[in-house]
């Protein structure tokens, strides 16, 4: 049953991260939330709490026309899941390391979930 909670906890999160719904990614998680971003083993973006979170996801919002991820698989571990991703998304404006709005950006990974009182307590997202 729990792996079945945390599995809809993560859909309804993509669901609304994709359609930029930051208040449908909000409405998913434990006041508590701790978010990391990871690139090649470098944590590029951390928050702690729903409001630090709200945050980033605004500023991240602003970066993309579009984006979109999609779960390849989920395993479970214990309390947390561990979910392969493809991720795409358009670049809305121009970026520091060259690239340009317009352009796109594929990437595939991996995301932790985890949950506490049936919302998302983690997440870490792997690239």
């Amino acid at each position: 049953m729990e792996n079945s909670k945390l599995k809809d906890l993560i859909e309804q999160y993509l669901k609304a991260y994709n359609t930029f719904n930051i208040d449908g990614m909000i409405d998913v998680l434990h006041e508590s939330v701790h978010f990391k971003n990871i690139t090649n083993g470098n944590v590029d973006a951390q928050t702690q709490g729903i409001e630090e979170f709200r945050a980033l996801a605004e500023q991240s919002a602003q970066i993309f026309s579009q984006r979109c991820q999609v779960v390849k698989s989920i395993a479970f571990t214990d309390d947390k899941a561990e979910v392969e991703i493809d991720y795409e998304g358009i670049l809305s404006v121009d970026l520091p390391n060259g690239m340009k709005a317009g352009e796109s950006v594929k990437l595939q990974g991996k995301s932790i979930y985890q949950m506490k009182e049936e919302k998302l307590v983690l997440i870490e997202d792997y690239s």
